[in-house]
């Protein structure tokens, strides 16, 4: 079986299997060695789009005085969506049908979007004063950083032990080109 047939049949069957996804393009339809360069690649492409998200649904949740549940449900859901929608534009961009990219979007993502978000929103959470913060203060900017920064920390690592079994960024890779 073709590398890129082997990675495209593990979104094709349904299952998780991992996640993690990045910008490390190197030649030919081999997927990305499991380096920290490549997991921590993978993982900032990851931060970006729960980034978006979260700090979106926070600033949102903030500026409305919903409570801490809503405001973090609400930045989870965002992290999700703008985390799978940065993995659909570039594989539509390379000519993967909807259904197809949906599945790989799913497979090489989840995981990694899971761990951020647990990590990040548990951090805002910890910080004492940082869920009731106005959106002015640098009580609220510097948690919402550090707790991304937390996430980013966490998540690498698991993202290099994911891309290291074929799974996550491995997924996607032999569409970036």
């Amino acid at each position: 079986m073709s590398e890129p047939a082997r990675y495209a049949s593990h979104a094709d069957d349904g299952a998780d299997h991992g996640s993690g996804h990045g910008a490390d393009h190197g030649s030919g339809d081999h997927p990305p060695k499991a380096t920290w360069r490549v997991a921590a690649s993978a993982t900032l492409h990851c931060l970006t789009g729960c980034a978006i998200g979260e700090v979106l649904g926070m600033v949102i949740g903030t500026a409305l005085g919903w409570p801490n549940v809503s405001t973090v449900v609400l930045s989870i859901v965002l992290a999700f969506f703008f985390g799978y929608a940065l993995t659909l534009l570039g594989l539509r961009r390379a000519g993967v049908d909807w259904r197809k990219a949906v599945r790989l979007a799913l497979a090489a993502d989840t995981l990694s979007i899971l761990v951020m978000e647990i990590v990040d929103n548990t951090v805002m959470i910890a910080v004492p004063g940082a869920m009731d913060a106005e959106l002015t203060s640098g009580l609220f900017w510097g948690a919402l950083a550090f707790a991304l920064l937390v996430a980013f920390l966490v998540t690498t690592p698991i993202n290099k032990w994911i891309i290291g079994r074929g799974r996550g960024h491995a997924v996607v890779h032999s569409y970036h080109h």
